[in-house]
Formats: C-alpha cells, structure tokens, sequence
C-alpha cells in the first residue's frame, strides 16, 4: 500500500483556528431567506397547458400578419436557361466575361394587382451566396472600418489576399466582404395610362443598424477637409471601380466607411438564399404607397452570379407590426405551442391513470 505525508507543522504564530472563518452574516452564512418551488402534477401540468395556448396564439398572430404582407418578386438573373428577365440575359453574360468593364441596362415590367401601402421595402436577393464561410466572414478589419489611422495603413492578416495591392498600398476597405461588394443599382418608374413614366422616389437613408452607422462603422479624420485625402495612401479594392471615397458622394453622412449600401452589405447573412435592404418607398407622391398599376423597374446590371450558379432577385415589399414577410417564427411558435400542449395532456393522462400507485404508497 502507498503511504503519504502529511504536514503537521505548527500554525505560525499569530495565526489561529478561525481566522479563515466567513463573517458571521446572513450572506456569507447562508441564513437568507429562500424559496424552493415544490413542482406537483397540480403545478406543472396547468403551466403546460397555459403556456403552449400563449404560444399558440402569439404564432397565429405572427403567421397571419406575415401572411398579409404583400410582396412582388422579380428574378432578373438573365440565366441562359430562361430564369429571370429575358432582357438581362445579355447583361448576364457580359457580366460573365472578365475581359468586359463597364455597365449593362435591362428592365423589367410587371403589374401590381393591389395597393401597396407605405412604407414600401425594395430588397436585393442573392441565392447560392455563402457569406457564412470561415474565411470570408472574418475577411474584414474592424478597426479600419472604425477609422482608426493604424489600421488603416496596416490591415490585419485576416484580409489576405485583399490586405496589399500589387503595388504595396494597404486596401481600403481591406477582405473578400468589401471587395465583393454588390454594385447593382435600381430606379422605378410608374407608367401612367398614356404611357408617361414617373419617377419613384427611392429613400436610401435609415436602411441600416443604427449601432452600425454610428458606431461601428466610422471614417478617419479629414484632412484639410478632404476625406481624399484622409485615404491618401491607401488603394481600392480589386473588384471596385471607385475608391471607398466616392461612395454615396456628396452626402458627407452617407460616403466612406458609413456608406449604407456598404453597411448594410458588410453585416454578412447566416443563410445561403438572403435578402437585403436596398431603400424605402415613402416619400412625395408615393407617401402613402404604391397604388396598383403598371411599373418599370430600369436595373444597372453588374454584379455577375453565373459563375456560381447564383440568382439575383428584387423584391417590393410591405411592412407589418412583426416586420417583413418571414412564416419562419410563426410556424416555430405554432410547434412549440402544439408540442407543450400536447405533452401537458400526456401527462395528464399517465397522472390520473397513475397517481392511485403514490396513494397506495
């Protein structure tokens, strides 16, 4: 048998039995007052069954408020297979060729059956588009887009192969996020009976996180007053035609790093078919909507998806209490209602064809 030691030395002088011993309170003794709930089948089983008829009716009210929600999808991918809008079908194989530089029109016409009450939501939706991956999602440097001028000077590793141009210029916005930027832009028009087209205003302000654009999302310092020249130095990326300055040009709370079409693309999607917020219809005429009609939606046609077997879709949308249209939560509260409720009354049942055997105990 293995035999120990133990150490039996004196206690040092000064020191005594108690002098580790908690304060003698209620806290650190553990004489609080405190209440154990006793979990009875005249308890648990009521709770059940309460609890899966307020879940059941939170789904329903969110089910048939998304379901009210109208919505009118417009795929203008311009696949050679027929998907999409058959005049972008051009602008999707000149998209597809690397030696083409520039931009391509198409257009799509399409009919509202129904009013259209404000606010209106006009989304882009990209399919087959994994922003979840590892590598791209941490693709970016926080602190640059923070503005910070160390960073923007000497981008993080995570941006690699995006970090340097070939020249040795640190890129601003550095990752594969910002340099896979989606550049297609829309404009509406509503055609009148005699043919007139007018122009619907599109609002692209507050399509962002408020957190993002004021806080996470900052430009440097001016220089001179110029924000050029607070990005001297550094380089766009690869796949920009502008550099980050010329973003939203013009309206200084809406260029740079706190452009929010940028923003809004750089918070990244957990699921490979997403849509994001491209502006707001809400203002002059159209304040209170879109009224039914005919409308032409004209698309700059840039962003090539063929490559990877992807889509692009645009989507007008109205709004309701829980948002946009997503059934999602709705069915998911609906199952969890369903399942306490029905487990409630399983156990109800095994408690009153049971509980003779705890009487007998």
């Amino acid at each position: 048998m293995a035999s120990g030691s133990y150490d039996v030395s004196p206690a040092p002088e000064g020191a005594s039995a108690g002098q580790n011993k908690p304060d003698n309170t209620a806290f650190t003794q553990q004489r609080l007052p405190a209440w154990q709930p006793l979990l009875s089948a005249g308890t648990v089983l009521p709770l059940f069954i309460l609890l899966g008829m307020a879940f059941l009716a939170i789904g329903l009210g969110l089910f048939f408020s998304s379901k009210n929600i109208q919505e009118v999808v417009l795929d203008y991918t311009g696949s050679p297979s027929g998907g999409g809008a058959s005049n972008c079908s051009r602008c999707a194989n000149l998209s597809a060729n690397p030696l083409h530089h520039g931009s391509c029109a198409c257009g799509i016409s399409f009919e509202l059956a129904v009013d259209f009450p404000a606010p209106v939501c006009l989304y882009y939706q990209l399919s087959n588009y994994y922003q979840n991956n590892r590598r791209y999602s941490i693709s970016r440097d926080n602190e640059q887009l923070s503005g910070y001028s160390r960073a923007l000077k000497n981008p993080i590793m995570d941006c690699q192969p995006y970090q340097y141009n070939a020249s040795g210029y640190p890129i601003a916005p550095c990752g594969s996020i910002a340099n896979s930027l989606f550049n297609d832009t829309f404009s509406l028009h509503r055609i009148l009976s005699d043919g007139t087209m007018v122009p619907v205003p599109l609002d692209k302000r507050g399509i962002s996180w408020w957190t993002d654009t004021n806080v996470m999302f900052r430009n440097p310092e001016l220089v001179n007053g110029s924000l050029a020249l607070a990005f001297k130095g550094t380089a766009k990326p690869p796949f920009w035609p502008n550099p980050i300055y010329d973003l939203g040009k013009g309206n200084p709370n809406n260029t740079g790093f706190v452009n929010e079409h940028f923003v809004v693309w750089m918070r990244t999607a957990a699921l490979p078919t997403f849509r994001k917020l491209y502006s707001r219809i809400h203002q002059g005429n159209f304040s209170v909507g879109l009224p039914r009609g005919s409308y032409y939606l004209n698309i700059t046609y840039n962003y090539p998806v063929l490559s990877f077997q992807g889509s692009k879709t645009v989507i007008l949308s109205t709004l309701s209490w829980m948002g946009g249209k997503n059934s999602f939560l709705g069915i998911a509260y609906l199952v969890c209602g369903s399942a306490c409720i029905v487990t409630g009354v399983a156990m109800l049942v095994v408690h009153f064809k049971y509980r003779h055997l705890n009487e007998d105990d």
